[in-house]
């Protein structure tokens, strides 16, 4: 069988909701909002594929830089360099 090349491949636990997780996301997820230069969290909502950035920066901290649209532009730190990820307001946390 040929070996599939996908965005999503190799994650199989990292974009899986927990038992109580299961379900439609709140709704303040994707209402919230962020200014320019706020910290966020990159976290992965697997139910809502719109918008998610690639599965290596789950768990990642950047800094809002802009927005696009609903839409933010984080930079993210990876491997030493900077890097803009465009991600909906769902798949981000504020940093605490």
């Amino acid at each position: 069988m040929a070996k599939t090349h996908g965005t999503r491949r190799k994650s199989r636990y990292k974009l899986r909701k927990t038992v109580r997780e299961k379900g439609l996301s709140p709704i303040s997820r994707s209402t919230q909002e962020f200014a320019e230069g706020d910290i966020v969290n990159i976290d992965l909502d697997p139910g809502i594929q719109e918008g998610m950035p690639h599965p290596k920066f789950q768990g990642r901290t950047g800094k809002v830089i802009g927005q696009r649209g609903r839409a933010y532009i984080v930079e993210v730190c990876d491997v030493g360099l900077a890097k803009e990820v465009i991600v909906l307001p769902e798949h981000l946390t504020p940093q605490k």
